[in-house]
């Protein structure tokens, strides 16, 4: 329950989808998408850190490659993929593309930045559209969502950048998880 009240304060502090006004070049998460050196798709200034791709602010990102003709990403944007797919999808549709009452985070990930998101689905959202209200609830008390909201962004960055096509990852088709994720999901679901 520590982790995830820290996810739900530093998304506050960070300025997260509560009103606060944010310049675009001070939003976390929004550096430009590029091909690295060794071909991969990625943002500017990605580094892997201890098997995690991060942005100089912090920020995580994601690291996809073409090896023989196959699309492989990273650990975290694959485990975005299945936790998406298990927890997100039955609102926002496969692949993020939206549904009649909820929007494609596809889309929506294009702009938004890591604060924000993390606020969101922390803390829920309410949207009023022309007397409609759109309602999402709060998951910063479920540890399937929380536990892997950096994976969620990733997954989701990845698929507003247009690097990561619809479809389905698994197979051969992503990078083993490393230590590091394994030790960060121990401590947030614990032994």
């Amino acid at each position: 329950m520590r982790r995830i009240s820290f996810v739900v304060v530093a998304a506050v502090a960070l300025g997260g989808g509560f009103g606060a006004s944010v310049q675009a070049e001070d939003k976390p998460g929004l550096a430009p998408y590029i091909t690295d050196a060794d071909g991969c798709f990625t943002q500017e200034g990605a580094k892997n850190d201890n098997g995690k791709w991060v942005l100089p602010d912090g920020t995580p990102t994601f690291h996809i490659c073409k090896k023989d003709g196959t699309l492989v990403a990273d650990w975290g944007t694959y485990n975005g993929y299945r936790r998406y797919h298990s927890e997100c999808h039955v609102c926002h549709g496969p692949n993020g593309l939206g549904s009649s009452y909820a929007p494609a985070l596809a889309d929506s990930l294009k702009t938004m930045d890591y604060s924000t998101f993390l606020g969101t689905v922390a803390s829920g959202r309410i949207r009023d559209e022309a007397g409609t209200k759109f309602v999402m609830p709060s998951f910063g008390d479920n540890k399937n969502v929380m536990c892997y909201i950096n994976d969620l962004y990733l997954y989701l960055r990845a698929r507003a950048s247009g690097d990561l096509p619809a479809g389905q990852l698994g197979g051969h088709n992503h990078e083993d998880k490393p230590e590091a994720a394994k030790a960060d999901e121990k401590a947030c679901l614990g032994d």
